[in-house]
């Protein structure tokens, strides 16, 4: 937080020493830097739809990947004045009533890992990655859930409630034949049974306008 520590140096009058101690206060590791933290078990990081993300997040995780540690270069450049400093992390410290950041000492403005985290990373492929960063990952393509699967699904989320069990199965059948001509999600099909099976939902044409609508192929513009 560069502009908060900009405002609160310019309204405070402190020695060097203490505004270096305070440089804490305005760092936060955000969930990769406190998954590389030193532990005795590797924690698990979960970054969904790197695709959607920045553009050079690919090759910033390839040295991540390849030393396991990275330096915060505000730290990096006073570690001679101060070597060690407390900055806060992803966690939050559920005792305190206001849930402050648990924080953690770094030092000399570097941060290894012992352990290395287990890093999952979704993509909808939307974006192609470089072949270094590709060749550091073991690739999964999970494949569309079956009629069977979407009950499953439908079950878990929505429970067996008679008229859900009543209608589920035609929107499933109505899903997966729109589903094999178009790009669909699965939360599509479950806002449809949703919907439909409330005590307020529409009925004849109305209906089907509606469930059209929500099995709408993602890819379609407005209009279509």
């Amino acid at each position: 937080d560069a502009i908060g520590r900009l405002q609160d140096a310019q309204q405070q009058d402190k020695t060097n020493q203490d505004n270096l101690k305070e440089i804490g206060n305005y760092i936060k590791l955000g969930p990769l830097g406190t998954a590389l933290l030193p532990s005795d078990k590797p924690r698990a990081l979960l970054i969904d739809e790197i695709d959607k993300s920045d553009i050079d997040l690919p090759n910033d995780l390839l040295h991540v990947f390849e030393e396991g540690e990275f330096e915060i270069p505000e730290l990096v450049r006073i570690s001679e004045k101060l070597e060690t400093v407390a900055v806060g992390t992803a966690y939050k410290d559920e005792n305190e009533p206001t849930a402050k950041d648990i924080k953690v000492d770094i030092t000399e403005g570097r941060i290894r890992c012992k352990a290395f985290p287990l890093v999952i990373l979704t993509s909808n492929g939307e974006r192609d990655f470089p072949p270094p960063f590709l060749r550091r990952c073991l690739r999964l393509n999970i494949k569309e859930p079956s009629d069977v699967e979407l009950e499953k699904i439908v079950t878990a989320h929505l429970g067996t409630e008679p008229e859900i069990t009543k209608q589920a199965p035609e929107l499933i059948k109505q899903f997966l034949k729109k589903r094999s001509n178009g790009d669909l999600a699965t939360d599509q099909l479950l806002n449809a049974i949703y919907l439909m099976t409330r005590e307020s939902a529409p009925t004849g044409q109305e209906k089907e306008q509606l469930i059209e609508q929500l099995l709408k192929n993602l890819s379609s513009t407005e209009g279509e």
